[in-house]
């Protein structure tokens, strides 16, 4: 099983958007150290919760500052953007790091209705053109021809090179597994957004429906899911109680910084608010390290996937880069002979 990462740049209590930025800068360079095979970047806007809404600035900078480990979106969402725009933004990565860029797009928003119009006033019509707009975008990223009759057809996206950006569909439903199977492309169904309803459905879809591409000539499935290791259970008890109290709010429709495991322990909890609570982390994947990875090994075998990434949030920057340390470990993952970062 491949281990991988999604950062979403998560903003917290206390500590400023901008910061959440250069914490992702620290702990990029921190996994590929640890041994995990890609660092992917979420986009989303409007946000008070969430600070990557450029994942493909914030890839620039990680790509120059790394060496090996894969790194890409996770993804861009595609119908709020030109895709001779983001095939040249991706030709641009693909230049600083050859080999190792990977391009995950996605049809959500990223965002509510009204942010997501303001991105672009067609967005609603761009999502229903999505395959279309992935075929025009796989071919000027690759350095092809559009198709026959394109008005685009002679133009082309630079800067050209060797190497290819390796294209990802992402989702959360049937839609986009249909999509990837369609074009030959891997997929990753996002585990993390719908705790896991779907999923096994979803890649079934991929796999059944799956055409062969020249790159991909077998199908090749992956989750994202969330979790968060700890020295004891007790510890990640209390680091998980931050994620308990960030919920309460999302279920409202309201996106807050993620709290402190301070502030989790001081709130005053309705029985309600306790019994929704429950059931979710009756579903988190958190514990020890050895306990959360055999978690993450059951469910790839389970779905029948061949990687897994994985999101952590913490309150704590220095407790995620830890989680993540500790999930390295009890997976068996080979970590790099340099300086990890500081913990």
């Amino acid at each position: 099983m491949r281990l991988s990462v999604l950062d979403q740049s998560t903003v917290v209590s206390g500590r400023s958007p901008a910061e959440s930025i250069r914490e992702s800068l620290l702990l990029a360079r921190h996994c590929e150290a640890l041994g995990y095979h890609r660092y992917w970047l979420a986009e989303h806007h409007n946000s008070d919760a969430v600070a990557g809404a450029a994942p493909e600035v914030l890839m620039a900078a990680i790509a120059a500052t790394t060496r090996r480990i894969r790194v890409g979106s996770a993804g861009i969402m595609l119908p709020h953007y030109a895709a001779l725009k983001v095939a040249e933004q991706f030709r641009v990565l693909e230049a600083i790091a050859p080999g190792r860029i990977d391009m995950g797009l996605g049809r959500a928003p990223g965002s509510d209705g009204l942010t997501a119009h303001a991105l672009n006033p067609n967005t609603a019509v761009a999502a229903e053109h999505f395959p279309a707009l992935v075929r025009d975008l796989l071919a000027w990223v690759a350095g092809e021809k559009l198709v026959e009759g394109h008005p685009f057809r002679d133009i082309r996206a630079q800067p050209a090179g060797p190497t290819v950006p390796e294209a990802w569909i992402l989702g959360s439903s049937d839609y986009g597994a249909q999509v990837a199977a369609h074009f030959g492309l891997p997929y990753c169904f996002a585990h993390f957004i719908t705790d896991g309803r779907g999923a096994a459905e979803a890649i079934a879809l991929y796999r059944d429906s799956y055409r062969p591409s020249a790159r991909h000539p077998e199908p090749y499935a992956a989750v994202c899911v969330w979790a968060l290791a700890a020295e004891s259970e007790a510890e990640a008890e209390r680091l998980y109680g931050s994620r308990a109290l960030w919920h309460l709010a999302r279920d409202r429709g309201v996106f807050v910084p993620t709290p402190s495991p301070e502030e989790a322990a001081a709130h005053d909890w309705t029985e309600a608010e306790r019994q929704r609570a429950a059931k979710r982390r009756a579903r988190a994947l958190v514990g020890t390290g050895a306990q959360v990875a055999a978690r993450l090994d059951a469910l790839a075998g389970e779905l029948g996937v061949a990687e897994v990434a994985v999101l952590s949030t913490a309150h704590d920057p220095a407790a995620r880069r830890h989680s993540y340390r500790l999930l390295a470990e009890a997976c068996g993952l080979r970590a790099e002979q340099v300086a990890l970062a500081a913990e």
